[in-house]
């Protein structure tokens, strides 16, 4: 078969903590800039409906294509990743079944704490991201808008997000388990975007410290946010090693597709801890070989909640029950998209003959009332394709055979079905 008359399916390509590591996670990473190179490309290349989701724990690309192959080439060439590390570790889904797996991503059902719902936000701003280039289409509006909605739902009506668990909130967790006299220590925390903003937080939150420096490439972003936050201090990114050398604790979330904490950072003989929340991995992880120094990715902090975890897994059951009704809203949208070119086609047939009337006895009748007529009739017609909608859908195992003795009646050579409409 010729590859241009393959019609596209719905896929899902990609991979995920389940079956990576944060090294191979952090090798597939697609920075922001690639996101939108890669949707211009997608574009170009003809691809309607796509978007790229790249976050700590997951790089995925879902759309429309005539083979996986296309979507997985796409994320090779603009990440570190190779083919055949993809095959190792990678998820393919196809049409239902990737709907469904957006549903349990936005859910907080594929985080890898489960119910983390920082994931919306990230799913939020793949698809602007994605509309600002182009590339997304009404199949994917729908679906996305349902997703959110399950997202809401799931929160406020189960505990599935009960207790405050989230990489971030592991970092302080574990420094409260796991440093004595952790409010006299040293914390320096590098990097300000979402999660480093939310550790600061948490730090100020949930301990006493008052010891807290600030260091962000942008000053701005770090002064900006002390206006709320008075108690931490912010420092030039060129005090960099000199505040890492001083520092007990070294939280690092920044952004970057290299190391950005290396030995050259890193004083010798001093006990240092450093908690690394990016990815991929910002710290050089050769910093391990130095004594006193301690290392923790995101992969070892995600371990400790497990408590919390016992009480969401509960809740699992309900939040399916939830996803299966937006699931099903979705379905029957779909549905009646797939009957939309048969009753158009319907329906453009009936305005014929309902002009051919309106015409015929606005001649024979006088003082005809031809707009009275034209709503009287248009009702009708309206009805007619309603009530057509409703039998192909009550009646599905014989919609080819309905369409068939429909086209016959009224004549009409193209009325068909379109899946992929």
């Amino acid at each position: 078969m010729n590859q241009e008359n393959i019609p596209s399916k719905f896929y899902n390509v990609g991979l995920s903590y389940k079956k990576a590591d944060a090294k191979v996670r952090g090798a597939f990473s697609i920075s922001k800039e690639n996101q939108k190179l890669l949707l211009e490309d997608a574009k170009s290349k003809g691809i309607e409906g796509i978007f790229v989701l790249s976050t700590c724990n997951r790089t995925e690309i879902t759309g429309f294509a005539k083979h996986p192959f296309e979507l997985i080439s796409l994320l090779v060439e603009y990440s570190n990743g190779s083919v055949e590390e993809f095959i190792n570790v990678s998820n393919v889904y196809k049409n239902k079944d990737a709907v469904k797996h957006l549903f349990h991503i936005g859910t907080g059902l594929e985080s890898q704490i489960l119910g983390d719902y920082e994931i919306v936000g990230q799913l939020k701003e793949a698809f602007k991201l994605a509309k600002e280039v182009g590339t997304t289409n009404t199949y994917l509006e729908r679906l996305m808008n349902l997703v959110l909605q399950a997202s809401k739902d799931v929160k406020n009506h189960t505990k599935l997000s009960s207790g405050t668990t989230s990489v971030a909130y592991a970092a302080i967790q574990y420094l409260i388990e796991n440093i004595e006299d952790y409010d006299h220590k040293k914390i320096l925390i590098y990097g300000l975007g979402d999660i480093g903003k939310n550790t600061c937080k948490n730090v100020l939150q949930y301990t006493s410290n008052k010891m807290i420096t600030l260091v962000n490439r942008t000053k701005k972003t770090a002064l900006e946010f002390k206006n709320d936050h008075p108690d931490v201090e912010v420092v030039d990114y060129t005090e960099l090693t000199s505040k890492i050398i001083a520092a007990d604790i070294l939280i690092v979330s920044t952004g970057a597709s290299v190391p950005t904490v290396t030995k050259a950072h890193v004083a010798k003989n001093k006990k240092l801890l450093i908690l690394d929340l990016s990815m991929p991995e910002n710290v050089d992880t050769s910093v391990k070989e130095l004594e006193g120094i301690t290392l923790v990715n995101v992969d070892e902090l995600s371990k400790i909640t497990h408590k919390t975890l016992e009480t969401r897994r509960s809740e699992i059951p309900e939040a399916e029950k939830i996803i299966k009704k937006y699931k099903e809203e979705f379905n029957d949208w779909i549905s009646i998209r797939k009957f939309v070119p048969a009753v158009n086609a319907l329906k453009e047939s009936l305005q014929v003959i309902q002009h051919a009337e309106i015409d015929f006895q606005s001649k024979k009748i006088k003082n005809f009332n031809v707009e009275q007529a034209e709503v009287i009739t248009s009702r009708l017609i309206q009805k007619i394709t309603t009530q057509f909608v409703k039998h192909l859908k009550d009646e599905e195992t014989a919609v080819d055979q309905s369409i068939n003795v429909i086209s016959k009646m009224f004549n009409i050579k193209e009325m068909s079905l379109n899946e992929n409409d």
